[in-house]
């Protein structure tokens, strides 16, 4: 009732939510170039929202070739009436997710794998995009925990580039780096919401 009488009057709907997905495998570490290029970008462009734009479609369609690894999944999110709420929100969620091990990017370090012939192989990835948008879309405003809603949802994530609908975007990952290494036990303590998938 409140969302229609919302919409009468002309307020703009604004949607928050994240999407956290947790692939596992032997071949999972190539995605961490994918993610550190498009935060290199990201931050080479200063918040452009296009570029921003064009890294989540980037990265949406990666994690798609991915499917056989997708191993659980989460998301969360809420609508609001208030662009200054909706804001809170994401700034909420960006503190969480950072917050979270093993999601500190470190673009300066000078590391002993260069060094050496061998790295660690990453057997565990979780990627956490946040977005904000306007407008409603029932793919990103259900439960994501199975894999076809899953793929409708990143699918409507690239759909809301494209109609110029985002207003932000952040994307999280852990390990932030080639080399480092996220347990199980740390999955378990630092991303206890995640579903099996």
């Amino acid at each position: 009732m409140r969302d229609s009488f919302n919409r009468m009057i002309g307020k703009t709907r604004y949607v928050v939510c994240r999407i956290m997905l947790h692939l596992s495998g032997t071949e999972v570490a190539p995605i961490l170039g994918v993610l550190n290029r498009a935060a290199r970008e990201a931050i080479d462009a200063e918040g452009d929202m296009e570029v921003l734009g064009e890294g989540l479609v980037e990265l949406c369609e990666t994690l798609m070739r991915y499917e056989e690894d997708w191993l659980s999944a989460a998301n969360e999110g809420d609508v609001f009436w208030s662009e200054g709420e909706a804001g809170d929100y994401v700034n909420e969620l960006f503190t969480d997710s950072a917050q979270r091990y093993g999601t500190e990017l470190d673009f300066h370090s000078t590391s002993d794998y260069d060094e050496s012939f061998s790295v660690p192989v990453t057997r565990n990835v979780i990627v956490m995009i946040t977005v904000a948008f306007e407008g409603e879309v029932p793919e990103l405003e259900t439960d994501l925990a199975n894999i076809t809603a899953l793929k409708e949802g990143l699918k409507a994530l690239i759909g809301l580039h494209y109609k110029h609908k985002l207003r932000a975007i952040q994307v999280h990952f852990s390990p932030a780096q080639l080399g480092d290494e996220l347990t199980n036990d740390q999955l378990l303590q630092h991303y206890p919401e995640l579903i099996p998938l």
